[in-house]
C-alpha cells in the first residue's frame, strides 16, 4: 500500500516542496526506515506519529513502513512533518481514499495526544504552495492567521489529527480561515516614543533626518547620559512605514525565525534590533548547526542599533561588512549556501573614550592617548567606512533641559524624510535600487556630479583629512541626500561642507 502528500522544507527564508512518500508492506519482518536526509527532529517523528494514531484511535498493523522525503539531496529538519506523515500512514492504510490528499499541503507537530502544536516557517510553506496552485493548506490553527496573509490560497485551520481525518474522508467542515489583510495592515502603527521628547539634540537630529533619508548608516559619539539610545529608539517613528511588499519580506524572516504570534501574524511596523555587545557572530548575522536568520535579518527593512559599539567582538563587528555592502547574508556550509536579506539602516553608539567624557566639557577625562587610540582602534577602518555619517552627540545643557518651547516632532521629521524619499525614488525609477546609499560606480558620477568649484573643495578637503575612497564616496552620497532634503537638484558647496561635518572620527583622527 502507498500513499503520498505534499509538505515544504525550508531553505533560508524560502521554501521548496517536500514529496513525502509512504510505503507499507505487509511481507517480512516489521521495520520502520526513513530515507532523504532526515535529521534530529524529523527522524524522532516516528514515535510522536505512533503515540498520537494509536491515542487517536487508529492502530497500526505491524508491517514493513519506508517513508521517502523527496528530493533526496535536500536536508530536511523541523517537526513539521509529523501531521504529512501521519496522514500518509492512514492514507495508505485506506482509512480514508488515497485521492483525498491530492493538491494539499500540509504541515505541522504532532502532540502525543494527537492535537497539533504551532510550528515556524509557515508563511513561507503558504506562498510556495499558492505558487503551485495547491487546492487548500492544512495548519494548526496557531499558525492559520499567518497562512492566511497570503491572498489565493485556501487555508484549513486544524486541531488534532481526528479532525484532519474527518475532514479528508468528508465526515466533517473545516472552514476556511479569511484574515481581513487590509484591516491588518492599515490598522494603528502609532509610536509610544517621538522626536519631541528629545531636549536639545538638534545636530544629531538633523545627521538622523538625513540618515534615514537616504537610508545612509549612522554612528553617534558622546558621553554617557547624552541621549544617544534615546535618540536609536526613535529612528523608527521618521521612517516610511512598510510597503505590503516590504511587510510580507521582513515577516517571512520572522515567520522561520519562530516570532510570529497569532495575533500579529503581519509585520506593519519597521524593525527595531538591538542587541546585546556580548552577541555571537552567528547571532548577528545567522547561522548555528540548523542555521537561523540572525539580528541583522531579523532588522530587515528597518534599525539595527548596536550600543557600546567598540565592546562587540571585533570578529562579530566584521560579519557585518558583507551585509552592509550588499544587503543580504550569505551562511556557506558544505553541502549548501543559505541567503538571508539583511538590507537594513545600521545606527551604532559609542563613548568618546574608555571613561566616556573626552568630550565632556563638565568632566575631566582620565584615558591617556593610548588607551584612546586603542579603544576606538576596535572599530576597524574598513567598517567605519562603511558608516556614512559619523557625529558627536554632546551632554546635554541644563538651560536645554528646562526649555519649554515645542521641539522638532517626528511627524514633521517623517513628511520631509518621505519628500526626499519620493524624489529618489523618481529618480531611480529604472534602476535596481531607490535610495542614496545605494549609488555607486557610474550612477554616482551620474546623480552626484560636481563643478570645478565643488570638486575643488573636496579634494581639498579630502586630502586634509586623510579621507579614504569610500569616504569620499559616503560624502558625495550625504550630499546627495541634503540635496534632496533642501529640494534641490544639484548639489552646492554648503551641502558638501555639511556632509563632511558628518565624518566626526575622521575629522578628530586628522588633528
Amino acid at each position: 500500500m502507498h500513499a503520498n502528500i505534499y509538505t515544504t522544507a525550508l531553505m533560508g527564508v524560502e521554501a521548496f516542496p517536500v514529496h513525502l512518500e509512504v510505503d507499507i508492506s505487509r511481507s517480512g519482518i516489521p521495520a520502520f526506515s526513513m530515507v532523504g536526509l532526515a535529521e534530529g527532529a524529523v527522524k524522532e517523528s516516528k514515535e510522536r506519529v505512533f503515540t498520537a494514531l494509536k491515542n487517536s484511535g487508529f492502530k497500526l498493523p505491524p508491517s514493513r513502513i519506508t517513508v521517502n522525503l523527496a528530493p533526496a539531496d535536500m536536508r530536511k529538519a523541523g517537526s513539521n512533518y509529523d501531521l504529512p506523515l501521519a496522514l500518509s500512514l492512514l492514507s495508505a492504510l485506506e482509512i480514508f481514499p488515497v485521492s483525498a490528499l491530492e493538491g494539499f499541503y500540509t504541515a505541522g507537530e504532532l502532540s502525543l495526544d494527537g492535537s497539533l502544536s504551532p510550528i515556524n516557517g509557515v508563511l513561507p510553506m503558504a506562498l510556495k504552495a499558492r505558487d503551485n496552485e495547491a487546492r487548500g493548506l492544512l495548519v494548526p490553527e496557531a499558525n492559520a492567521p499567518e497562512a492566511a496573509v497570503v491572498q489565493g490560497l485556501t487555508v484549513y485551520p486544524v486541531n488534532n489529527l481526528g479532525q484532519v481525518v474527518n475532514f479528508l474522508s468528508g465526515e466533517q467542515e473545516i472552514t476556511p480561515y479569511n484574515l481581513d489583510l487590509s484591516e491588518k495592515f492599515s490598522q494603528d502603527k502609532g509610536f509610544f516614543v517621538d522626536f519631541s521628547e528629545v531636549k536639545g539634540q538638534e545636530h544629531a537630529k538633523r545627521a538622523i533626518e538625513i540618515a534615514a533619508a537616504g537610508g545612509h548608516n549612522l554612528l553617534m559619539a558622546g558621553p554617557p547620559g547624552s541621549g544617544k539610545s534615546m535618540l536609536a529608539k526613535r529612528i523608527p517613528t521618521v521612517l516610511p512605514p512598510l510597503e505590503f511588499q516590504e511587510a510580507l519580506e521582513v515577516t517571512k524572516i520572522y515567520s522561520v525565525a519562530g516570532q510570529l504570534s497569532q495575533e500579529t501574524p503581519l509585520v506593519t511596523q519597521r524593525p527595531f534590533r538591538s542587541p546585546h555587545h556580548t552577541i555571537s557572530d552567528a547571532g548577528l548575522v545567522g547561522g548555528g548547526h540548523y542555521p537561523r536568520p540572525g539580528e541583522v535579518s531579523l532588522a530587515h527593512q528597518g534599525v539595527l542599533f548596536l550600543d557600546e559599539l567598540p565592546e562587540f567582538k571585533k570578529n562579530v563587528l566584521e560579519v557585518l561588512r558583507q551585509p552592509l555592502e550588499n544587503g543580504s547574508v550569505t551562511i556557506s556550509r558544505a553541502a549548501i549556501s543559505l541567503h538571508y536579506p539583511g538590507n537594513f539602516m545600521l545606527v551604532a553608539a559609542m563613548n568618546p573614550c574608555p571613561c566616556g567624557y573626552l568630550t565632556d566639557e563638565k568632566h575631566a577625562c582620565t584615558c591617556t592617548q593610548n588607551q584612546i587610540q586603542r579603544y576606538t582602534s576596535r572599530i576597524s577602518g574598513p567598517l567605519l567606512d562603511r558608516i556614512d555619517l559619523q557625529i558627536e552627540v554632546p551632554a546635554v545643557k541644563y538651560k536645554e533641559l528646562k526649555q519649554t518651547r515645542d521641539a522638532t516632532d517626528s511627524a514633521t521629521m517623517r513628511d520631509r524624510i518621505k519628500q526626499a524619499r519620493k524624489i529618489q525614488l523618481l529618480r531611480y525609477q529604472d534602476l535596481h535600487f531607490n535610495t542614496n546609499h545605494e549609488l555607486s560606480g557610474s550612477w554616482l558620477e551620474k546623480y552626484c556630479s560636481l563643478t570645478e568649484e565643488e570638486h575643488d573643495f573636496l579634494e581639498s578637503a579630502v586630502q586634509r583629512l586623510g579621507l579614504s575612497a569610500r569616504a569620499y564616496t559616503r560624502i558625495l552620497r550625504i550630499a546627495r541626500t541634503i540635496a534632496d532634503l533642501d529640494g534641490k537638484e544639484g548639489i552646492t558647496v554648503d551641502q558638501l561642507a555639511e556632509a563632511i561635518n558628518y565624518r566626526f572620527l575622521d575629522r578628530r583622527n586628522s588633528q
